[in-house]
């Protein structure tokens, strides 16, 4: 890695220092072996894959911490700010003011500030995570395990993996969550219910139709109070209450917002044309969807990498539609699309599994996959080009060989 280069100018700027700024650096590498980059982030760790923390480094033990590097601090003049925070964009001279030292000038500027985390109210305790970075992972190796009982706040995306890898390591798992039943609201009634009957089969107390209001610390333990007065105890206490876009640097630079983020062209350019946006934050023209914000995985990776490579010249078109996907205990399934469970729907069991189409006035709006190997591109392909006749749906996506 390089010092920072004479007077804080760089050729590249990235701000966020998250899965999309790795996977940027690799981008513009493609195309730029040596112009100066700077990531700036607010964390203390290089980009990493974030999946893996709530997954395969609790289920598989021989995937490690090493593994789940992106590798950008290996490239060539890559400078690196840790814990570092930008407080102002003037986009007229094309340079930043940050929280702490000397203005940074950039030729090219990418914003990835992803989300942030929504938290409950009570004191700061080492015990109480929000479970958004690698050091939340490492102190929750310390809080688990040997019977350890961990409360998770939200029946979301990253509260149901914790619950269901944290109760596979010897760990108490309570999942304290508002709806009536786990998954529901998200998934088709029979795939709710398997959804839900499943955590119950495997330890995991579930605490519905709760709303926590604030915990505080109490001697060894944590005290949680709900709204309606009830009280749950825990040695430790994670947050996944879902996540607001950081969208202040780009309000208070004047870019144009749409659609609750950063609107892009298609080359996720923004309305300045030497700043670019990925990831959480950028609402860009989906060929499939019509313009979407993403906030998975597979858009930070694939989005990231095409926004660096275009930085640095490469102008290219933001083709993929990105998909979600979860795996809890036996359960693995991938949604492309609109499965507003309001639409209509039509369900085929495929072997153990279930494809459900999801239809907006008789035409397919999205697919989600259940249990079922498919190739996530011929998704995809039937988006783009569905049947007129809706029933021709059933049995249309070839299933792969286990």
């Amino acid at each position: 890695m390089s010092e920072t280069t004479k007077d804080n100018q760089y050729r590249y700027v990235i701000v966020g220092g998250g899965m999309v700024a790795g996977y940027a650096v690799k981008g513009i590498r493609q195309q730029d072996p040596t112009g100066a980059i700077l990531v700036i982030s607010a964390e203390a760790d290089a980009p990493y894959e974030r999946p893996a923390l709530s997954k395969k480094l609790w289920l598989d033990d021989e995937f490690t911490e090493e593994d789940i590097r992106i590798g950008a601090e290996d490239c060539a003049n890559v400078t690196f700010r840790f814990k570092t925070t930008v407080t102002q964009i003037d986009r007229q001279t094309q340079t930043l003011t940050l929280a702490a030292g000397d203005p940074v000038h950039y030729d090219k500027l990418l914003l990835a500030t992803g989300c942030a985390p929504r938290k409950l109210d009570g004191p700061d305790d080492s015990h109480v995570l929000t479970f958004r970075q690698w050091s939340d992972y490492r102190k929750l190796r310390k809080f688990s395990g040997q019977n350890q009982h961990v409360v998770i706040v939200g029946g979301g995306f990253v509260g149901t993996e914790l619950a269901a890898s944290l109760a596979q390591n010897q760990t108490q798992v309570t999942l304290v969550f508002p709806e009536e039943d786990l998954g529901m609201g998200k998934f088709p009634e029979d795939l709710q219910k398997e959804f839900a009957t499943t955590f119950e089969r495997n330890g995991v107390e579930l605490c519905n139709q709760q709303v926590v209001a604030s915990y505080q610390r109490e001697d060894d333990h944590l005290v949680l109070t709900t709204k309606d007065g009830t009280t749950l105890t825990a040695d430790t206490i994670v947050m996944g209450l879902g996540v607001t876009p950081r969208l202040d640097l780009a309000r208070d630079s004047d870019l144009k917002l749409t659609e609750g983020g950063v609107e892009v062209d298609q080359y996720l350019q923004t309305s300045d044309p030497h700043i670019w946006a990925a990831g959480d934050i950028a609402a860009y023209p989906d060929k499939l969807l019509g313009r979407q914000r993403f906030e998975h995985v597979d858009h930070a990776r694939l989005s990231g990498e095409l926004a660096g490579a275009n930085l640095a010249g490469a102008h290219q078109v933001y083709q993929h539609t990105p998909y979600f996907y979860s795996m809890t205990f036996d359960i693995s399934w991938q949604a492309i699309g609109n499965i507003d469970l309001a639409l209509d729907q039509q369900a085929e069991r495929r072997g153990m599994g279930t494809i459900v189409y999801f239809l907006d006035a008789g035409k397919l709006a999205g697919v989600l996959v259940w249990n079922v190997a498919v190739d996530l591109d011929d998704v995809r392909k039937l988006l783009a080009n569905p049947p007129k006749d809706p029933q021709r749906l059933l049995g249309s996506l070839p299933v792969k060989e286990e």
